[in-house]
């Protein structure tokens, strides 16, 4: 154990998502972040090559956020939200809204994505609700989809291990698309893959088993991350948005991960040109400075709901901390951050090289996959006999040690770095990596 660390308690926390007996017996502590880096608690650096959890999209520390937020705290520390409200709540829903798809400028604010999925299904049920469909209380979800951790999201979530245990009280009701996954189709592919548009086709059975008269929504990640890195096939999202639309369904787009910049572009509604009608978001519209999400929906859908309601409250639904005045305090110092250095439009014209740089690791030992699309990569190691997992977990560990922080799920690596890296610390990260795979059994 690090002497930093030899001192420190570690029994009272129960970590999230964590081996807590594994990481308890050989941790590995962040003491400090500027800018593309991390400073551990022994004092190495580490690169960071997962901007956190897909979230510090303009990088650490910006000054910018930081005056934002301590300006803001000795202003208005705390303002409640239900029936009274504080200025910068709406100046950070018309900001978030002028980047979002046309129509798509009715903006609810959360404090996560978990919270977010959550309000944009219950959004859903209220407007069929309102429109006199109340019978429309299905939701579709997908295999290996990953939607946070409310009892909704993980109903509608795909990922086995965040379900099992729950099972038996997920939400009823609930089917599920095929995953996308087709690595004998398209193994290494350079942005969207060719094949697997017809997988959307799946959705016109699940309407033939249920009928569409009952099913409320579908919600998917248009690139989903926490799974692996699974990039839409060419086609797949529109044919989604044409069935859809043809039997009253709602579409929700789960972009936690893809909003503020990550595929090169505001969303990746805007990126891949389909437009839903709802997009959950968290994560880099803050830049995680401070705990913050939303939900973007249609106009039509909040006018409906309102319409429907009399005079008094329309939609029982909200939190504690939604808009707070630090939070709204972070995401206007944040999105003004990604206007003002063109951050999107930066990370668009990276994804080449960096697309380069993920699939300089073919070929190399254990790799049998990379996929990727803007600043987002996949590279998917063949799993050791019996031990699924061990071996993108050695990795991790190893990089780390290295001075560069990967992600991993299963037993692939997931790289999505700040919207900042440069492109010598793309061959930095990448090489890096390719150094551990050559040494590791």
């Amino acid at each position: 154990m690090p002497a930093s660390s030899s001192s420190l308690d570690m029994s009272s926390l129960w970590m999230p998502f964590t081996a807590n007996r594994q990481f308890k017996a050989h941790p590995r502590l962040l003491a400090g972040a500027q800018g593309m880096y991390y400073t551990a608690a022994d004092g190495h650096r580490v690169l960071d090559g997962t901007a956190g959890l897909w979230c510090v999209n303009a990088g650490h520390a910006r000054p910018e956020i930081i005056e934002a937020i301590t300006r803001q705290a000795g202003r208005l520390d705390y303002a409640p939200s239900f029936q009274i409200g504080h200025e910068d709540s709406f100046k950070a829903a018309s900001k978030v809204a002028a980047l979002m798809p046309d129509g798509l400028d009715r903006i609810f604010f959360t404090n996560s994505g978990s919270e977010s999925v959550d309000t944009a299904l219950k959004i859903a049920l209220a407007y069929h609700r309102a429109r006199g469909e109340g019978q429309r209380t299905r939701l579709i979800g997908r295999e290996r989809g990953y939607h946070g951790v409310g009892f909704g999201g993980i109903s509608v979530g795909g990922i086995s291990p965040n379900r099992k245990t729950f099972s038996g009280v997920l939400l009823p009701g609930v089917d599920h698309l095929p995953h996308t996954h087709a690595p004998e189709h398209n193994a290494f592919s350079r942005g969207q893959p060719a094949w697997g548009a017809h997988l959307a086709d799946e959705l016109e059975r699940i309407v033939a088993l249920h009928d569409a008269s009952t099913i409320a929504a579908v919600i998917v990640e248009p690139m989903a991350g926490s799974t692996g890195v699974l990039v839409p096939p060419v086609g797949y999202l529109e044919r989604l948005r044409e069935i859809t639309s043809k039997y009253g369904i709602l579409l929700i787009f789960d972009e936690v991960i893809t909003a503020f910049g990550r595929l090169g572009a505001a969303t990746a509604a805007g990126r891949f040109g389909v437009t839903p009608d709802l997009i959950t978001m968290a994560k880099g519209i803050s830049n995680a400075a401070i705990p913050a999400g939303a939900v973007a929906v249609q106009r039509g859908i909040y006018d409906t709901i309102l319409e429907a309601s009399g005079s008094g409250i329309e939609f029982f639904h909200g939190y504690t901390y939604s808009a707070h005045p630090m939070a709204t305090a972070a995401m206007l110092a944040a999105l003004d951050i990604y206007e003002k250095d063109g951050l999107f439009e930066r990370a668009d014209a990276l994804s080449g090289q960096f697309e380069d740089a993920a699939h300089s690791l073919r070929g190399r030992q254990h790799v049998i996959d990379v996929r990727n699309i803007g600043l987002v990569a996949g590279v998917e190691l063949a799993p050791r006999e019996g031990a699924p997992g061990a071996r993108a977990a050695e990795v991790f560990a190893k990089c780390f040690d290295r001075g560069v922080l990967v992600r991993y799920t299963g037993d692939t690596l997931a790289f999505s770095p700040p919207l900042i890296i440069e492109e010598a610390q793309v061959h930095e990260l990448f090489g890096t990596v390719a150094k551990v795979l050559s040494e590791i059994e």
